[in-house]
Parts: C-alpha cells; structure tokens; sequence
C-alpha cells in the first residue's frame, strides 16, 4: 500500500514554513518588486534567513544532539515548496543548499571535522555555506564525467605541498552564496592527469583564508534577493586536513549527496505553485464576456494543465525524497535528475502559461507574471542542465 499521509510533525513543519513565507518573505518581495532590485539584497535578507534558521529551516538534517531537528528528506522537501511558493531564489540559496550543505561534512568528512563544523553550526544564530563547482572556461558538463580526455573538466588546481594543499584558479560567476559564506566547499584537480571524475576532490576553505577573493555580484534575470559571484583562488593554502573525503574522490561524495537536488527540485515545485495560484484567482476575478475569463475553455484548460503539473511533479520530489533514504543509488542517479527536471520544467510551463492568461497585464511590471517566468528560467542551467540530467538518466535505463 502507498500512502500519501503526512505525520502530525510534517503537517506542523508544512503550516510553520508556509506561515514564514507568507509572513516574512512575501512582504520582502512584493516591496523589491515594488522598488526595484537592490544593489546588495544581502543586508535586506539576512534579518529573514536568520529567523528562518531559528526555526530550524537550516538545521533540518542535522541531528538533534548537534542543534537540528533530525528530518528526513521527506520533512525538507516539504518545508522547501512553501518557501519556494513565496521565492523561488530565497527558498534554494538560503535555505535549501544551508540545509543541505552540511551534510556532505557529516557523510564524508572525518570525525574532528565534522564536530568542528557541527559545533560553529549550532553556536552561531546562522552559518552561511557554498559549493563552487563550474569554472569560467569548463562546460558543467564536463564537470564529473568519466572516460573524457583529462583536459576536460574544472581546471582549478590543488597541489600538495607537505601537510598542506595549495589552490590556484577562478570558479565561475554563478557560485551561490558567494561572498556571504562563511564555509566554501570546493572541487579542484588534485589529479590533472586523469579524467575529471577520477581527478577531484573537495576541500574545506572557511571565509577570510589568505589569498582567497571573491568577485563582483552577478545579477541574473530572475532571483534578485540572492548573491552569486566569481571565486579567485591565488595561491590559498590550506591543511590536509581540510579535505573531504578520500582524495580524488569529490565524484563519490557528490553521488552520496542526493538530497542537494531533490531540495533544489521542491523549491521549483513551489514556483509552479505559485504560478498556478496567482493565475486562478486572476481568471476567477477577470471577467471577458460578461463572465469570469475562466469559465472560456480557452483559459480553463491553461488553468487545468498547470494543476496537472504542480501534481505531477510534487509527487516525483516526494518519490525521489522518500528514495534517500530507501535506495539512496537510485535517488542520487534517477529519483533526483527526474525530479529537478520535472519540477523546474512545470515552473517554466507555468509561468509561461501565467502570462498568457493574464494577457496584457502578464508583461505588466505591476504584475508577478513575468518575475515568476524570469525566475524560473534561472532553473534550467542551475544544479547542471536539464539535458544533462537527462543524459544521466539515460546511463541507468
């Protein structure tokens, strides 16, 4: 038997995120809306990220004996689609990769490591995490693939130099969080002379570590209230110590780690959402004809297809959620890629329709129609392509 019940805790998490959403988020974005994209979003959402890590949004994989709550998948992706609903960028940045971040720490690092980073975690009303993967010259593609020519992938270097590793290099001007982190989990090439998935490894770089730099912001079509930016790597020594995970193994740790898209994936479920939301109360109020726009079949089956697709795809995150912890291999290769390609897919096709039916008014700026569009595109190449998760669909099929 399949059930689709919540647990009395989950349905409390779902009222609690969606209640922080409608209460601290959307005010912040209706009024950036209103006024235009700030320069620097961060002064103006830090005061929300932090209320929202007091609540436990960030801590919610960590274990209860080190501040967090202990959820599961489930329980995040739950909390993250009511978050989405209000922002897409607030709801992925700031809480779905803090959330998830630490986890890599607690499944690969050592021991010390991770009760060093667990402990500053719960001491601190908030830490700020990011992963830089993609380079300004290397496809994302080209990221972890196997059987290529070693001079694909991420050109970043680590060389060992006693029992410290010295980094040199860019990391594209798409890092989340760039600038605002206070921990950086970085793939470099501490194996140039073999193929990219064989080559990497991920290190530990806090914040301030000498000859570390971060760029100017880059400002995207949608997501005005995150920060992503350009990392400058010149000659940043680091201790050994500070690997995680087996050298050369960043591939591995990455493949352990399904729950980085999948929470990615809900938070594009709540965009769909929204666009969905914001389409049926206009059709209902709108009137052409003499009678409310959704009652044209026109109109009505735009209404009913974005229905389907906020379905559809919550039910494939909840499947590839409940899968981390049934069959983690199958939730890393198959569950997750369909889920984040799905969802961001039905946020897309939803916003797209949420224009239409909105007509003149959806190219409007008074009206949200097209920031949930400009938005949603911002999905199609983050987290990898939706064609390359398709391709690594295929490997399993």
């Amino acid at each position: 038997m399949i059930a689709f019940e919540l647990t009395e805790e989950q349905a409390l998490l779902q009222r609690t995120a969606r209640a922080f959403a409608q209460n601290e988020i959307r005010p912040l974005v209706e009024r950036v809306h209103r006024e235009g994209d700030p320069e620097d979003p961060w002064p103006l959402v830090r005061p929300l990220v932090e209320k929202g890590a007091a609540l436990g949004f960030t801590r919610i994989f960590l274990p209860e004996a080190q501040g967090g709550s202990g959820g599961s998948c489930v329980d995040a992706v739950l909390m993250l689609e009511e978050l989405g609903a209000a922002d897409v960028g607030i709801a992925a940045d700031y809480f779905a990769l803090n959330a998830t971040m630490p986890l890599m720490m607690i499944r690969a690092g050592r021991e010390e490591q991770a009760a060093n980073l667990m402990s500053s975690v719960a001491e601190r009303p908030l830490t700020m995490f990011a992963g830089a993967q993609s380079e300004p010259d290397v496809a994302g593609s080209e990221l972890m693939t196997g059987g290529m020519d070693p001079a694909a992938g991420p050109k970043l270097s680590a060389v060992r130099d006693g029992n410290s590793w010295v980094l040199n290099g860019r990391k594209s001007a798409f890092v989340t969080n760039a600038g605002v982190a206070d921990h950086y989990f970085i793939i470099a090439r501490t194996a140039p002379d073999q193929p990219a998935f064989n080559g990497l490894s991920i290190f530990h770089v806090p914040a301030g570590t000498p000859g570390f730099s971060t760029g100017s912001r880059t400002r995207l079509i949608g997501w005005p209230l995150t920060e992503h930016a350009e990392l400058v790597f010149d000659d940043v020594r680091i201790p050994a110590t500070q690997m995680i995970g087996p050298e050369n193994g960043a591939g591995m740790v990455f493949a352990g780690m399904p729950e980085m898209g999948i929470c990615l994936a809900a938070c594009f479920v709540g965009l769909a959402r929204a666009s969905y939301d914001y389409a049926l109360r206009y059709a209902r109020e709108r009137k052409s004809g003499g009678k409310p726009i959704i009652e044209h079949q026109a109109v009505a089956l735009k209404i009913a297809d974005m229905a389907v697709d906020v379905h559809s795809a919550r039910l494939l995150v909840w499947d590839a959620a409940r899968a981390c912890a049934t069959d983690p291999r199958a939730a890393a290769m198959f569950k997750g890629p369909a889920a984040k390609t799905a969802a961001v897919d039905a946020a897309i096709a939803n916003a797209q329709r949420c224009v239409e039916i909105l007509g003149g008014y959806g190219v409007a700026r008074e009206y949200e129609a097209g920031r949930f569009l400009n938005d949603a595109y911002v999905g199609y190449s983050c987290d990898f392509t939706r064609d390359v998760l398709r391709l690594s669909i295929t490997q399993l099929l």
